[in-house]
């Protein structure tokens, strides 16, 4: 499942201890996701001497294809930290383990595909099922709405559209088009805002309802994208900016870095 799992331990300059290190880090760090294609891991520790004090002079992860809680898509994730300090013993039994939590700068790539994969999820589909909707009972006849196939295509400008279909009882469903500016709050959740609505590209007689619903859309979204939700074991991701190019949203940011999975 894991592909190549301890990078290159033979690589030329890499002596015994950072090639144990690396070994041991790459099947603890693999231990986070649920698939991945190559889980790299480079650790550099000289002279090799320091390794029985426990520091490490940098660490660093670059991990592809990467799959979180089966379901949720990375194109690319990475981090690395200066000096570290560790349980030397730890490694000794097959693990690793800090004596101290620390911080690492971080990078996550998602694609388009990957995004709208994650809108398949059970996670975030079942947060978008028969919500109540204060405020538009003239509309909803008090009834729950539904919001489905939500799908978002990457514009410049950490633009994006995004398209839905709202269902409300047994009424023919009403499509939603619309386009909205993707920012970061308080570095951890992600928010939908300056919206814009597509009268074109929605029927002409339900566009008055396509638009309110719009902004319920928003108001739902805006409170579950969360990162806190998807945090992994011992990793928690703090986020500073963000940049759409092309299909790919990339997030820039740190890892707070607690403790590493046991592998096994």
């Amino acid at each position: 499942m894991f592909g190549s799992l301890i990078g290159n331990p033979t690589a030329p300059g890499t002596d015994w201890g950072e090639q144990m290190l690396n070994t041991v880090a790459s099947r603890s760090i693999a231990q986070l996701f649920s698939q991945s294609e190559s889980v790299d891991v480079q650790i550099r520790c000289s002279p090799s001497s320091k390794l029985l004090q426990g520091s490490i002079d940098s660490f660093k992860m670059d991990g592809r294809g990467l799959v979180i809680r089966r379901r949720f898509p990375v194109k690319e994730m990475s981090f690395e930290t200066d000096r570290v300090s560790i349980d030397f013993s730890s490694v000794l039994s097959g693990s690793l383990s800090l004596k101290q939590p620390t911080q690492a700068i971080a990078q996550v790539v998602l694609t388009e595909a990957g995004i709208n994969q994650a809108f398949e999820a059970d996670l975030v589909t079942q947060r978008l099922e028969h919500l109540e909707l204060p405020g538009l009972e003239s509309l909803t006849e008090g009834k729950p709405v539904s919001f489905t196939q939500v799908r978002v295509q990457l514009k410049p400008g950490n633009r994006i559209q995004l398209v839905a279909m709202a269902k409300i009882g047994d009424r023919p469903e009403i499509p939603i088009v619309l386009e909205t500016t993707v920012e970061i709050e308080r570095r951890r959740r992600i928010q939908f805002t300056n919206p814009e609505f597509v009268d074109e590209s929605v029927p002409e007689e339900v566009r008055p309802e396509s638009q309110q619903l719009s902004q319920a859309l928003l108001d739902a979204l805006n409170g579950m994208v969360d990162l806190d939700r998807f945090n992994l074991d011992g990793v928690k991701l703090r986020l500073n900016r963000l940049e759409t190019r092309q299909d790919t949203l990339t997030f820039n940011g740190y890892a707070e870095i607690s403790h590493f999975p046991k592998h096994g």
